[in-house]
């Protein structure tokens, strides 16, 4: 596990953007009961957090997608850090609304994206890869090459994962669901005997026999 995926964990934790609950599950929207509850809108109110995952992001983004052109952010979470992140590497950015609008010019994609240039996908969550597969496509569609998604956070589940495999889409993400568990444990917050159970709700969500586990 790398320091960067350490230390972002460890930045989450403290600011709440993730918060682990094992033995009081979080209700998601889909019903499912959750031990782990991510909100990573709060990295932006945190200015020294915002600033080592913004320059994480843009170091992350030269590494693995040195030809990129366009940054994409989803919409909404992801279309501040794609903003602050284009800044600091010059970039041009845009963001991808969730359907056209219903006025103007019907836009999907918002700023100017041109035939043939090559975009990263800017996301602060990969869970199932939904939202995030359904941006590359309208992407696709627009004639861009989609080099790939940088995140700030991935829950590492299967769905999500076989999802890009099939779609052929790279995922990079500064932390993730290993780390965060990791440090979380190191640092009190969950028990260490609780990581086996956390993981086997990432491995199965609809399963929720990891609730009762001891």
């Amino acid at each position: 596990m790398s320091g960067i995926e350490r230390a972002v964990a460890r930045d989450l934790l403290s600011i709440g953007a993730v918060f682990l609950r094992p033995d009081e599950p979080f209700i998601w929207a889909s019903g499912i009961r959750s031990p782990i509850y991510c909100d990573n809108r709060l990295t932006l109110t945190a200015p020294d957090v915002r600033t080592r995952i913004e320059n994480g992001l843009a170091a992350m983004i030269r590494k693995y997608y040195p030809t990129a052109e366009v940054l994409m952010g989803t919409s909404t979470a992801g279309i501040a850090h794609a903003a602050i992140v284009g800044h600091i590497m010059n970039l041009p950015m845009g963001y991808v609304r969730s359907g056209n609008k219903d006025h103007g010019r019907g836009n999907r994609i918002e700023g100017k994206l041109n035939p043939g240039e090559r975009v990263v996908i800017v996301e602060d969550l990969i869970s199932t890869s939904g939202s995030c597969l359904e941006v590359a496509e309208a992407l696709r569609e627009a004639g861009a090459e989609v080099l790939g998604i940088a995140s700030i956070f991935t829950y590492g589940m299967k769905k999500g994962l076989e999802r890009l495999a099939a779609a052929g889409v790279v995922n990079h993400s500064l932390s993730n669901f290993e780390a965060v568990c990791e440090v979380a444990a190191e640092d009190g917050a969950i028990k260490p005997e609780d990581i086996e159970r956390l993981r086997r709700f990432r491995d199965n969500p609809a399963d929720e026999s990891w609730i009762n586990a001891q």
